[in-house]
């Protein structure tokens, strides 16, 4: 099984970081969404991490996994 890291298609709010990390994981994308938010208010580094994501991540056409 290949698995590649990339944007989803599918569940996206802003740029689809976040689907794209819950597809790659196997996770729902609210909980993702959730420990980037934790992050970005406790830790300060979420937002940044997001802006780098969006840059550097492709885009994904995958069709969604069921979770």
């Amino acid at each position: 099984m290949n698995k590649k890291l990339t944007k989803s298609s599918v569940n996206r709010k802003i740029c689809g970081v976040c689907g794209g990390f819950a597809e790659y994981l196997g996770m729902d994308p609210t909980v993702v969404r959730l420990i980037f938010v934790l992050a970005s208010l406790l830790l300060g580094c979420g937002v940044l991490f997001y802006i780098i994501a969006a840059f550097v991540m492709p885009d994904g056409s995958n069709p969604p996994t069921t979770y």
